[in-house]
Parts: structure tokens; sequence; C-alpha cells
């Protein structure tokens, strides 16, 4: 619902800031005064079409500014795209304002953020109708259609489950084509798998071998350096071959001269024993070495076994991982797949199954649908030419358009339906298509290429009374609804507006009192002239300002005797 509209500088409107509430709302004034502008800057909000020759002369720029409440239904359709773009208020309530600039691109934003002028559009889809000129219209668009008249007739849950059928089918028909795109490419693929599971596993990897055989390349590579240091080593420890003075010999004269000098002092007793255990360490130690030098060998093959399995490694490295946990995985995501592509026949065998019976399904539900559909187009139908009779269009005729296409030969668009392959999409079977001849003898056509704006605005506004519980824009104005008729015609129109102001905020730009009456709010627009400058000014009148509007409306001055029949319009309506 439209709680505010601000106008700054927009055409002959230096500002006007207006507050709205539920109900009815009129808006009336002379011809120029600036009805069309307050119009056309709702547009400008919806994402209408913006021009430099908007803004008011002398001024480099203008804005029109609207803060909205959402009610449950706008809130869900609305609820992804002011997530998804972080445009969520606190309040819960949508500011959307338009700035023009003679200097560069108009800005829209919303609740402060700056955004595309597609998003206004997409926001205001939800948001508001303008019937009359068919700029924002949701009538016009076929496409909306079939949804309007699945509301009306009650049938959004038969809907919704075909739409689930459809959407099941075209990822299962998703899938066999990924299966069957290119039977080359998953050969091609499948011998790249065989060979490096194949590769992987021939090297039967161990997790942590490749350290481990770094040291023993170290090892092999230096023995011939580790014999000589070690046999080096037994001989400073024993004296062997040419060291006659071994470190063994030497400790043990020095323990035969400490055993001596303990005997004269009896203080170095301690000195003795650690010296006696130095000489059984070297002594073991000897043993060790001597140990340690026989068990080395110089294996040159070995050595080369080592280098080409560390070389098979680092290839393997190379390809498929960093370490040979990442390579064993690497081997293990390989198998994975040729399991899966190995197995993908009996997936396909099983989708194939599933998309029969999804057919069969969706063969007999959308049939169903398209039956209720039928039944409910031709209560439309009678529904919408009775309203348009009582709104001075007798002859009009209303037609809702309920056709089949044939599928295209070998298109997966397509299902059996009486003998005949249909194509359809998430709504079913049906093309949906209001069409209307206004005149006798007239071919009906499609609602958008209605002439007449009047004749648009009555028959939008025969459709809202009878689909008014369907339609779930909150918000709806009639601009130019009442061309063309008169004082009879144009109270059926009122009470019309009136009674579908139950379910919508409805506002409407009206020159005919019998209109006006019914309005809960009633706005004045009017030109003024100050210093060689036009102004268009717009405000909410009151009652008595109301009865004095209404009587200059009903004979273009306000006599006491239009003034009168002005007081009884509204008391019979506002008593």
């Amino acid at each position: 619902m439209l709680l505010e509209l601000t106008i700054s500088n927009l055409a002959i409107i230096e500002f006007v800031r207006l507050g709205f509430s539920t109900g009815f709302s009129v808006l009336t004034g002379e011809t120029g005064a600036g009805k069309s502008i307050i119009i056309d800057a709702v547009t400008l909000l919806l994402g209408g079409r913006a021009s430099a020759d908007m803004i008011r002369t002398g001024s480099d720029a203008a804005y029109v500014e609207g803060v909205f409440s959402l009610e449950p239904r706008a809130q869900k359709a609305l609820g992804p795209l002011l997530d998804e773009g972080g445009l969520r208020d606190d309040d819960g309530d949508l500011i959307i304002r338009r700035e023009i600039l003679r200097t560069r691109r108009s800005v829209c934003r919303v609740n402060g953020r700056t955004v595309p002028l597609s998003t206004l559009e997409e926001l205001g889809s939800h948001l508001i109708d303008i019937h009359g000129q068919g700029d924002h219209l949701s009538l016009l668009q076929p496409r909306t259609h079939v949804g309007f008249l699945d509301r009306y007739g009650g049938l959004q849950e038969h809907s919704e489950a075909v739409g689930r059928i459809v959407r099941e089918l075209r990822s299962i028909r998703s899938r066999l084509e990924d299966m069957q795109r290119d039977q080359r490419e998953i050969a091609r693929r499948v011998d790249l798998l065989n060979y490096q599971t194949e590769e992987i596993a021939a090297a039967a990897l161990a997790v942590g071998e490749d350290t481990e055989l770094a040291v023993q390349r170290i090892l092999l590579s230096n023995a011939e350096q580790r014999l000589h240091l070690a046999a080096q080593i037994y001989q400073s420890l024993t004296g062997a071959e040419e060291r006659p003075r071994a470190a063994l010999d030497q400790i043990g004269e020095a323990m035969e001269l400490l055993s001596d000098l303990c005997k004269l002092d009896g203080a170095l007793r301690e000195e003795k024993e650690m010296l006696d255990s130095a000489y059984y360490q070297v002594e073991e130690l000897a043993r060790s070495i001597r140990s340690y030098r026989d068990d080395i060998e110089i294996d040159t093959e070995a050595l080369a076994a080592i280098e080409d399995r560390l070389a098979l490694i680092r290839g393997l490295k190379l390809k498929y991982g960093d370490s040979i946990e990442e390579i064993i995985a690497f081997g293990e995501r390989a198998r994975a797949e040729l399991d899966a592509i190995s197995h993908s026949e009996e997936e396909g065998e099983a989708l194939h199954g599933r998309e029969a019976v999804l057919l069969d399904e969706l063969s007999a539900r959308a049939s169903e649908l398209s039956t209720l559909r039928r039944e409910a187009a031709a209560r439309l139908s009678a529904e919408v030419e009775a309203q348009l009779d009582e709104l001075n269009m007798p002859q009009a005729r209303f037609i809702v358009d309920l056709r089949h296409e044939p599928a295209a030969d070998g298109s997966h668009d397509g299902v059996l339906i009486g003998g005949e392959r249909l194509r359809y999409d998430l709504t079913g079977v049906d093309r949906v298509e209001f069409l209307i001849a206004p005149n006798p003898g007239e071919a009906p056509q499609p609602l958008a290429r209605i002439a007449s704006g009047g004749e648009t605005s009555r028959l939008m506004l025969a459709m809202k009374s009878v689909l008014s519980a369907a339609d779930a824009t909150p918000t709806l104005i009639f601009d130019e609804i009442d061309a063309g008729i008169g004082g009879h015609t144009g109270d059926v129109v009122g009470r019309k507006l009136w009674r579908l102001a139950r379910d919508h905020q409805v506002f409407c730009v009206t020159h005919l009192a019998q209109i006006a009456r019914f309005g809960t709010q009633h706005v004045q627009v009017a030109k003024q002239v100050v210093d060689d400058r036009t102004y268009s000014v717009a405000r909410p009148l009151s009652y008595e300002e109301r009865v004095e509007e209404l009587a200059i409306m009903l004979g273009g001055a306000a006599t006491d005797s239009h003034r009168r029949s002005a007081l009884e319009l509204l008391q019979e309506i506002h008593a």
C-alpha cells in the first residue's frame, strides 16, 4: 500500500507531499492542473522512462519518493528480491526514490540503496497497477492471464501440482542429456581414468615411504665414507694396526696410575671409579663401532632401485598431488568416478522409467486442469460481460481464449492428451489469453490493442471487480476511467471502485462528481500562477471543501443548487 508520495521539481509541481490510507482515494481538478503529473510520478517509481525534460524549469534535478507498506502477499512475492539485494528495512516499509538529473542518468534507490532500473520494474509489478494509459498494467500482459484464471477458479493447487511434475521431468531430462551429450568424450574420460587408477595402483604406494626411502638413499650413497670413518674411529679406540697408542691403552695406563695414587690419598676413590667406568664404556663403544663397520655394505644395485622408486613417486606427485596421501586420494576419486560411469547405464534405465511415469502423470493432471480451466473460463467471461453491461458497454464481448499448441516433432515439450501430442510448460498445456471485442461486429483482440483509454479502464475495472480476490497487486490506480460516460454510468463506476477498495487500495483520477463522491479521501489538484510562474498544488479536502469541489464538478460553478446536489451525493454515501 502507498502510504506517502513526495514530488519535487517535476514539471509544474515544485513540491507536493501527500499521505494516503486504505480505501478509495479520488483526485480531481481542472484539465491541465497536474493530475497526470502525479500519475507520471508514480510511474517513475515503478521504473517508467525518465527524461531531463521532466525537470521543472530553473531546477537542476527532480525527485519522486514513495513510501509503501508491504502486506503479506507482497512480502512473500518481494521477499527473495529484497533479501538478495540487502534491501529490507527494519520497519518493514519500502521507500522507493527516483532522482532525475540534467547532467547525468537518473538514480534509483530502494531503502536508501542504489539499485538498477530493472529492480524498480520488478518491485513495481508487485506494488501498483496503473489502469488507463497501459504503461504498467499486469492484465495487459498475456503471460499473467493463466495465473489470473487459476486464482479466479481456485485452481492453484492443480496448477502447482502440474508445475512440480514438469520441474522434475525437466530435471530428469537434463540429467539424461548430460549422460548422452558426448559418448566419445565419456569414452576418452574412461580411458584416462583407467590409466590413472592403474598407474597409481601399480605403484603400490605406502604412506611415509618416500621419507623412509630418502633416508635409505643417504645411507647407501655414503656407504664408502661411513665405512672409512667407522674404521678410523675403531682404530683410534683400540689401537689396531698402525695406531699403537690407542685410547683404551692410554686410559688403562691412567687407571694404573690413578690406582697407585688412591693408595696414597683415599679422597680420589670416586675419581678412580669414574675412570674405571669410562674405560668400560669406551671398550663397549669400540665393540659397537666394529659391529657398525662390519655391517656396512656398498650396494650400488639397491641404491639404484631406491633412486628409481623416488623418481616414480616424484612423477606421481607432479600429476596427482603433493604427497603420497593426496596421490592415493586422487586414485580413490578416479575409481569412484569410473564406478559411477559404469553404473550410468543402470541410472539411465531408471531415469527413463521415471520419465515415462511422469509423462503419464502429467498427461492426466494437465488434462484435468485444462477441463477445469475451461469451466472457469466460461464463468469468468459471463461475469466480466455482466460487469461491462453495468459500465455502459452492453455490446462488449469478453473471451477467455484457451487453446493448445501441438508439440514440435521430436520435441521434449510434448505430452499426449486425447491422442494429440501437445506442448506444455510449468502451467500445463493451456495457452490462456484474455480477448475483448468492445463493439458488435469487431473481432476479439488482445487487451493491449484497445485504443480507447476509457474503454481500457472500464474493462480493467470490470475485470478487477470479478478478479479482486485473485489479484495480489495491493494498489490500483484508474486514470481516464470516466471518458465517454455520463452520470448514471459514473455512479455505477464509482460504486464498483468503492467495493473494489475493500480488497485493495484504490485511486481514481476523475472529472465526474458521481464517481468522486465515493472517495474516502478526496485530493484536489489545482494550478496557480505566482510571479509569472505556474505551480501545481495538491491537497486533501475537508468535508465542506468536498461539497464545493463536487458542486463545481456538477455545474462548473458552486451555486447553491449545485451545493445542495453535491451535499446530497455525499450524504447518500457517507451519512
